[in-house]
């Protein structure tokens, strides 16, 4: 191998600190695993929580709507209703419109558990918002809305 064909190792640093991929994918892992941590009195973990807020609606929702304002595909969503249907937050039905569509609303063990997770998540975003300049977190909400 001529060295030619090694990439050097000072490059490592330098991507480490530089690559937004990696670095928001280390924020996001971290901030999970806060919110999984502070979920876990009322038995959510952070992505749960977030699929039940997104179903937080009058009507109920289309998976694929679902899966888009979640940025994840339908077969991810899919398994990730599996577990909240097994408890009964969650239920499944045919769109009446589209039998080959599926539609999810919130039970009512679904909406009273996200009452219950509410003030957990909110003390857990104001002490994630501590944690960046105040003038910085609208600033990092916005530029993260952009890249998504």
């Amino acid at each position: 191998m001529s060295k030619r064909d090694l990439l050097p190792y000072e490059i490592a640093p330098e991507v480490r600190d530089a690559c937004f991929c990696l670095n928001v994918q280390r924020a996001a892992r971290a901030l999970a695993r806060r919110c999984d941590d502070a979920l876990r009195p009322v038995g959510l973990t952070n992505g749960q929580f977030s699929l039940m807020m997104a179903l937080n609606r009058p009507e109920p929702a289309t998976i694929g709507a679902i899966a888009e304002l979640l940025a994840m595909d339908r077969t991810t969503l899919t398994a990730n209703l599996k577990p909240l249907e097994r408890r009964r937050l969650v239920k499944v039905t045919i769109d009446t419109a589209d039998r080959r569509s599926r539609r999810m609303i919130l039970t009512r063990a679904g909406r009273l558990l996200l009452v219950e997770a509410m003030p957990i998540w909110q003390r857990m975003q104001a002490a994630t918002e501590r944690r960046i300049a105040p003038s910085s977190a609208d600033r990092l909400r916005m530029d993260l809305r952009a890249l998504a």
